[in-house]
């Protein structure tokens, strides 16, 4: 059965880092694009970065210099390395991998989300 599983929240001040990993099992993880989004309570599921499964990289505008995402298809992880978080940025992170076929048929799995909390 294909899952991801998330690591690497917890407990930050302001201004401090993590790296959030997202593990692929029981799939071709590296054909996969790669997403991470996060939801803070009462908020919509917002994208904050991307990876292509040629490790092309995309941010959201709000996280563009601070946010570095990255892959090792050895170990079928994806990276999220945070830096200068910010208060708002409190939220679950959930990894999320993308699979376009040339059909139009299309693979999305879902982590279970992991939760970071960045406090003032």
């Amino acid at each position: 059965q294909v899952q991801l599983v998330e690591s690497g929240g917890g407990v930050v001040q302001a201004g401090g880092s993590l790296r959030l990993s997202c593990t692929g099992f029981q799939m071709h993880f590296d054909i996969y694009d790669i997403r991470w989004y996060r939801q803070a309570p009462g908020n919509e599921r917002d994208l904050v970065a991307s990876i292509t499964a040629d490790s092309v990289p995309t941010y959201a505008d709000s996280v563009k210099g601070r946010f570095t995402i990255s892959r090792d298809n050895a170990k079928n992880t994806v990276y999220l390395q945070m830096s200068s978080l910010k208060f708002e940025e409190t939220a679950v992170y959930y990894c999320n991998a993308h699979y376009l076929m040339a059909s139009g048929t299309t693979y999305d799995y879902w982590g279970q989300g992991t939760q970071v909390t960045v406090s003032s």
